[in-house]
């Protein structure tokens, strides 16, 4: 047993900017295409195998799905040399604000649009990975409630456009019976190679931050997947520990956590310095980039 938990490497993702509104007393929050690309390069370096990239309105400071802001992003840190997967957010889109007066009308603040235009940053930059958010819920950002709207029709036809760009997806699950429409993806073909999964753990109204949570979703997946989880806020490191424990990948970052401890701002960098030596002080590794992409199955960046 021992010998298998030093053999096993833990890919650790860095989600160095989200898409949701931030503390704006952050006082290095990354805004700017350069500002998020630099951090992907610190994370780097801290130890990250994989960072998660959202991009944000240089003005409004919100997210966006500008593909010109992701391909500077992306073009920034490929053109730095430094080695890492890159992990693109297709989670836009999909926001449904509905009238109270009124709910099968949305809100002018809705943004859902068809798969082509959420994929669109992808055929541009081609990244190793994108995350594919295979559920629909309601969700909340501070006091701003709304449905994550991500249909079957649409995810089947996000999963398709995947694989006709060898993008690798990364299933975001955020309940039980999001893991089971992602056995039927893999089921129906639409996922090459073994799929990969990420747990969302924490966020309110979907699946909780436990190892509970994780090992019952763990166990509703086809063998031999790929599977990560993570928590939000004070629940980040700790689902690190578990997770990793568990046989795991790990994700942190400041798109779900912003704090080292109570009133300490964090930098990304920080943030994935801690959960590496979390994972080597129970008696496991990080894996490099390059091995990352072995693990998982990932093409090699040209």
């Amino acid at each position: 047993m021992g010998d298998l938990i030093v053999s096993r490497k833990t890919v650790l993702t860095c989600a160095v900017s989200g898409n949701a509104p931030f503390n704006p007393q952050h006082p290095n929050f990354p805004i700017t295409p350069a500002q998020i690309a630099q951090n992907c390069i610190e994370a780097a370096a801290a130890g990250a195998s994989v960072v998660h990239i959202h991009a944000r309105d240089p003005d409004t400071k919100l997210g966006s799905r500008d593909p010109l802001l992701f391909r500077e992003i992306v073009n920034r840190v490929r053109d730095s040399g430094v080695d890492i997967v890159i992990n693109l957010t297709c989670g836009h889109g999909a926001f449904f604000l509905p009238d109270p007066e009124d709910e099968s009308r949305g809100l002018p603040d809705s943004d859902v649009i068809c798969a082509e235009r959420r994929i669109e940053h992808l055929i541009d930059c081609l990244p190793e990975i994108a995350s594919l958010d295979i559920t629909t819920g309601n969700q909340a950002e501070g006091s701003v409630e709304f449905v994550y709207l991500n249909t079957t029709r649409t995810l089947r036809r996000m999963a398709t456009r995947f694989q006709e760009l060898g993008v690798k997806p990364e299933l975001e699950v955020f309940s039980a019976g999001d893991v089971l429409f992602g056995n039927q993806l893999v089921q129906e073909g639409l996922i090459d190679g073994t799929a990969l999964y990420q747990m969302v753990l924490g966020v309110k109204w979907g699946a909780p931050a436990s190892a509970e949570t994780i090992l019952y979703q763990r166990g509703l997946m086809l063998p031999g997947a790929h599977w990560a989880a993570f928590g939000i806020g004070r629940n980040q490191m700790p689902m690190v520990a578990q997770a990793a424990l568990l046989g795991g990948n790990v994700r942190v970052g400041l798109e779900d956590n912003l704090y080292l401890s109570r009133g300490v701002f964090a930098t990304n960098a920080q943030l994935v310095e801690r959960a590496r030596n979390i994972i080597e002080n129970i008696g496991l590794s990080v894996a490099t980039p390059a091995e990352a992409r072995a693990q998982l199955g990932l093409r090699t960046p040209s």
